[in-house]
This record gives C-alpha cells, structure tokens and sequence, in this order.
C-alpha cells in the first residue's frame, strides 16, 4: 500500500524525513530551522574563536579559549543531533540517538565544570590551573559518559542489531534513554554547584563569569527536568516523544549560546576588572 506523500514533501523523498517537510506537522519545520540557525550561529563562534585570540589581553582569560572551542563543537553537535530526532526513530537514527545525546552533553558540561573550577580560584586571589589543565579536565569528566555510552550501545545490540532501539516498547525506550544519562545529571548537578561557588571571592570581576556559568546550567536543569518528567509521564502520548527530546536539545543549545558564549565572547577583549 502506497502512503500518501504529505503536504510540501516531494514525492520521491524517504517516509522517515517526512518531518522535516510536513507542512501539516510543522513541529519538525519549526524545530528544523531552529537547530539550522544554531549551527550557523555555532559555525560563526568558533570562526570568531581563532580571529579574537590576538585581541584577548588577559592570559587568564586566553587559557579558557582551546576549552570554549570544544564547548562549541559540543554546542555544534547538540544542534545537529536534534535532526535525528526528527527523522522518525530507525536502525540509523535510532543508535545515533542513544550514542550521542548523552556525550555531546557530557562534553559541554564538562567544559563548563572545568571552566567553573578555574574560577573558583581566581575569585579567591589564587593562582589559576593552566590552560593544558583545564582542557584535561574537560576532557577527562567527558570521556566517562563515552566509555558508558558505547558500553550501553555494544550490549544493547548485541554487536550487529542495529534496529533494536525501534522495536524496544516506548517505555522501556524512555527508561533506559534517562537511565544511560546518569552521569551526565551528575556533572549537571557538580557544575552548578562548583558554579555557586564561584560567587564568593574578593575578585568580584572573575564573578560575572561565574555567573554566566551559573544561568546556563539553571536553565539547563530547569529543560533537563522539564523533558524527563514528560517523558517519564505513564499516561502521555508517546507519538510526543521525538518532539519532546528534539525540542529539548534545540531550547538547550540555544541556552548554551545565549547565556554563555555570546557574553563570555563580549568579555573576551575586556580588561581584567578584579
């Protein structure tokens, strides 16, 4: 039996890239070009990143920079893996997902966590970690949830089946896709503690910073409760799911670029102000 090609999609296109066209699910178009203009945005930054080093005057501040370039590759990432969940949930889209989610999040976080630590210490006069470090650090926390994830995806599929992830009920999907993200809720709840530390120190300059830090991962946890509950929910249509978890990493991405790396990037070039 033919199925009917909906409105704005062209006739020879896949049924699972429908959402990307339907005009009658404009979800998938809405969300689609959100996470189209955060890549652009993202792609910009990290163009702007190499150009602005010359201009940056403070070394401290220069130490953060390898670091805030891999937060943009994560941020980068988020924005592209929200079109898998999109796409309707197969034997491709379906590993991607599970692989992906949790270490492209790991990545960011982890990049703030260590970005947090190093202000712990300049707000407090002491001397700061160097610039080697801090990208180890943010390197180190991320690779965890890496290790957990292929673990998770190389049991799950045992090896070969790819189409697993389908055919697992919409519960039973929901549970293990939160549970996999356990450590990345214990890097989330880390940073934004090591983040409300950074609020108390005589170098009130090094504070705003911190609270940069602070805002994002408020939000973050405030969208990372919001998508758990509704995906948690027994009695919710789970037709919602993709739409829930791709709006979720576009609102989260976002996030990330407005209430981190757009002012970080506006302080970039300032003066020191302890």
């Amino acid at each position: 039996m033919a199925t009917t090609v909906p409105d704005g999609c062209h006739s020879g296109l896949k049924s699972k890239y429908y959402r990307l066209c339907d005009k009658a699910e404009a979800w998938g178009i809405v969300l689609e070009t959100v996470a189209t203009a955060g890549v652009v945005t993202s792609v910009a930054f990290m163009l702007a990143l190499p150009i602005l080093i010359c201009k940056v005057q403070d070394s401290n501040r220069r130490k953060m920079l390898p670091t805030q370039f891999l937060f943009l590759l994560g941020v980068l990432g988020i924005f592209g893996l929200t079109f898998a969940f999109i796409i309707r949930l197969d034997g491709s889209t379906g590993p991607t997902r599970f692989f992906l989610f949790g270490i492209l999040f790991s990545i960011c976080f982890s990049c703030l966590l260590a970005h947090a630590l190093n202000l712990t210490k300049l707000v407090r006069g002491r001397k700061p970690l160097s610039l080697l470090v801090i990208l180890g650090l943010a390197v180190g926390f991320s690779l965890v949830q890496d290790v957990i994830a292929i673990e998770y995806i190389v049991l799950t599929m045992n090896r070969t089946n790819v189409n697993v992830f389908s055919e697992l009920s919409a519960p039973r999907r929901n549970e293990d896709f939160v549970l996999l993200l356990i450590y990345v809720l214990f890097l989330m709840a880390l940073t934004f503690l090591m983040s409300s530390f950074t609020f108390c120190g005589s170098f009130t300059g090094w504070k705003r910073h911190g609270a940069h830090v602070y805002l994002t991962m408020l939000l973050s946890i405030a969208i990372w409760v919001a998508w758990i509950t509704l995906l948690m929910i027994p009695d919710f249509d789970r037709r919602w799911d993709d739409t829930i978890l791709s709006s979720a990493l576009a609102a989260n991405g976002w996030v990330f670029l407005l209430a981190y790396v757009s002012p970080e990037f506006w302080l970039l070039t300032k003066q020191r102000n302890p």
